[in-house]
């Protein structure tokens, strides 16, 4: 008998890492709502049951073995006469590991499919441990051929047209797909690109999840037959929703779904950076955070970060002053604490970095005072969070941008101490405009106060490190307007210097930027995690080797435009400073 209606329950969930059993438990509570709710079929994300990615860990035969056992369970239960289920994991057939997706129907594994295309680039790196499936067809779904390609099988036109030749009626595509900026535009660009390829609707179904720097955003959709938009989740929280479909003269259509609206832009990035801090902080069970609180811009946006994600109550902040501490952020931090409701206590650091020199001065003697006695301030403070931490188990926020993780204007074991930075992928004038949006707005779900919880001195204030007389980040750095731009050109972009000197920079500060970004690989390599923000962030995307003599010259020598050459002048010759 043909089957004409179809109700299909979507299970946009955050599944944990290795938590096995608790994605079966979530998984089952999940199938229970959609029977409540009328669902023929409960559809879950890629890899559901490992959690996304689980890395090396999928290698692990007893975690495979985990998985398929949750699998085998859920799948007799689906003979209750229930919702069938969708969902995925790993699988080992012979001697091959697939990323596979499974469906179970009538107490047993009805179907298995495997993924084609293993994406090898940027954060991912599934060819290391899956090996590819077949072309695939659509699977029988009391009647309905499903098409089953698994996230990146949409991203190129072969695996969605193999399912179209063999006869595939409707596409449901699981999916682990991360966010970055501008994220959301490309994976409707992709999916809309297949549907008119195809002719076939199709229901993009991504996790919602932050694991370590990676922020899955949910933001599921379907798209009919004729590229509408007929469906739209929420990004940045789970949801579970009945879809109703008909068939009809031209085919499958979805014709009752929710549509939310999306966080878009600035507002994206903060929900992101909010996400991935509560997450990681609540699947790696600490109790609450603590962090330096110094009355600057970064450390009061990671406070107000650390309220949204966890609530006042589980965050603790510490003014550490020294000699050049200035009053002005002593009463910045101060407010910033009070807006924002959190424990604030002030620990004076003079004995500690005076005892340090004390201690160092007989090998210090005869020679000038530099940075090294700066650096002491940062690694007094770094060592009192950290002591904070051992004894009370909250986790250390470290509070660095993306513009000093780039150029190395952070102290090793100092400042950069901490379990996870939340604002590791935004560039110092993204923080300034995030700081300035969060005090007219929050995202859905924010633990935090509304209104204004950055004082407004501190965002307009000159940023400074405070770790001698008069200082200013400016001293040291170019303008943030020009380190920023350069630094994009060079970590995003991958430009060479020629082409961004030829956008009006000068060329030695260019050549200056980029020796900086080369010198600091180093501490980065030793930096805590943070949330991936940019499509190409410190860490999953960009690996450089630490022990590195390449520098850029400029081009000229070997520039195909003679009017770039002409642009940038004589070639400089390199510094020999490694």
């Amino acid at each position: 008998m043909t089957q004409n209606t179809l109700k299909i329950a979507l299970a946009q969930l955050n599944p944990i890492v290795g938590d096995v059993s608790g994605n079966e438990a979530k998984a089952r509570e999940a199938r229970a709502e959609a029977a409540r709710l009328g669902a023929d079929l409960v559809m879950f994300t890629e890899l559901y049951l490992a959690g996304y990615p689980a890395e090396d860990l999928v290698l692990k035969p007893s975690f495979q073995d985990a998985c398929r056992a949750a699998l085998e369970r859920l799948a007799r239960e689906t003979g209750d006469g229930g919702p069938a289920i969708l969902i995925g994991l790993p699988w080992k057939e012979g001697d091959h590991l697939h990323n596979a997706y499974a469906l179970l129907d009538e107490g047993r594994i009805a179907a298995i499919r495997f993924k084609v295309d293993l994406p090898n680039y940027g954060v991912f790196d599934e060819k290391r441990v899956f090996s590819p499936g077949p072309l695939p067809g659509p699977v029988s779904f009391r009647g309905i051929r499903l098409g089953l390609p698994i996230c990146e099988d949409i991203w190129s036109e072969d695996v969605v047209e193999c399912l179209a030749e063999t006869g595939s009626e409707i596409l449901l595509v699981p999916n682990g797909s991360p966010y970055w900026r501008g994220k959301t535009e490309e994976r409707f660009n992709i999916a809309a690109l297949r549907v008119t390829e195809s002719r076939l609707p199709l229901v993009y179904l991504n996790e919602v999840s932050g694991q370590d720097e990676l922020i899955f955003d949910g933001a599921s959709f379907i798209l009919n037959a004729d590229s509408s938009l007929v469906c739209q989740f929420p990004a940045f929280r789970e949801k579970i929703a009945l879809t109703v479909w008909e068939r009809g003269s031209d085919g499958w259509a979805c014709i009752e779904a929710p549509i939310e609206a999306v966080e878009e832009g600035d507002e994206a990035d903060y929900a992101a950076c909010v996400f991935g801090l509560r997450d990681y902080v609540d699947k790696n069970r600490f109790p609450g955070v603590v962090l330096g609180l110094s009355g600057g811009i970064d450390s009061a946006i990671c406070a107000a970060m650390a309220v949204d994600a966890l609530g006042p109550d589980r965050v603790h902040a510490i003014m550490m002053p020294y000699r050049y501490t200035s009053e002005e952020s002593l009463k910045d931090a101060f407010e910033c604490a009070k807006a924002l409701g959190i424990r604030y206590e002030i620990l004076p650091i003079a004995d500690a970095v005076e005892g340090f020199e004390r201690i160092l001065q007989p090998l210090f003697e005869g020679r000038t005072r530099d940075i090294t006695e700066e650096n002491l301030q940062s690694r007094a403070r770094g060592t009192i969070l950290m002591s904070v931490s051992n004894k009370f188990g909250s986790m250390v926020v470290t509070t660095g941008n993306k513009s000093e993780m780039s150029v190395g204007y952070a102290t090793l074991y100092g400042d950069m101490n901490g379990g996870f930075n939340p604002i590791k992928d935004l560039y110092k004038l993204e923080v300034y405009q995030l700081s300035a949006l969060r005090n007219s707005w929050k995202p859905v779900g924010s633990k935090g106060p509304d209104g204004i919880v950055i004082p407004e001195n501190i965002i307009h204030k000159a940023p400074t490190a405070e770790l001698r007389e008069g200082q200013k980040d400016q001293d040291s750095l170019p303008p943030y307007e020009v380190l920023d731009e350069v630094l994009e050109c060079l970590v995003e972009k991958e430009m060479r210097v020629a082409e961004i000197v030829a956008m009006g920079h000068d060329l030695e500060t260019v050549k200056k930027v980029e020796r900086l970004l080369y010198l600091a690989e180093y501490k980065r390599r030793q930096s805590a995690p943070g949330v991936k923000v940019t499509k190409k962030n410190f860490g999953r995307d960009r690996r450089y080797p630490i022990v590195n003599r390449f520098r850029d010259q400029g081009g000229v020598a070997f520039a195909p435009d003679e009017a770039l050459a002409r642009a940038i002048g004589k070639p400089q010759q390199a510094s020999a400073d490694v």
